[in-house]
């Protein structure tokens, strides 16, 4: 298996969590959330108890020819196959046009202070730099 380097990116502040969460910003963002995927998980979950529901109690109903062999219980089994993904591709746009912006604007947010306090403090401390390692006081052989 081969991974990829990971680069130390020297002393650092992890970001301060509890803050950001009493953020207006993050409030705004489980808003946009909450808003969309509560009410149609809600919805999507009595669809499909009503569905359970018919087929345990309405077998006539159920059993209706629609056309062909074609009855109301495959029709509607159908239906929460066709509804699942139009629910995941509803969620990906919503979530691309809303959700995302607002979570990258507070990602960046989250992460400047980091950058910004961990390059003084490696400067300080007289880090190298991050393309290479600095000089060791060991001579190499040969040279």
């Amino acid at each position: 298996m081969i991974t990829a380097p990971h680069a130390d990116r020297g002393p650092h502040d992890p970001p301060d969590y509890p803050q950001t969460q009493s953020s207006p910003e993050f409030a705004e963002l489980r808003r946009a959330h909450r808003s969309f995927a509560f009410p149609l998980t809600a919805a999507f979950v009595l669809w499909y108890l009503a569905y359970v529901l018919l087929s345990s109690y309405a077998g006539g109903f159920m059993a209706t020819k629609v056309a062909g062999h074609l009855n109301v219980a495959l029709v509607l089994g159908l239906a929460q196959f066709a509804t699942t993904f139009l629910i995941a591709w509803w969620y990906s746009r919503h979530a691309a046009a809303r959700l995302d912006p607002r979570a990258a604007a507070l990602k960046a947010r989250l992460e400047a202070p980091t950058a910004a306090v961990a390059a003084p403090q490696a400067a300080a401390a007289g880090a190298a730099p991050e393309d290479g390692p600095g000089p060791t006081g060991v001579q190499e052989a040969g040279a």
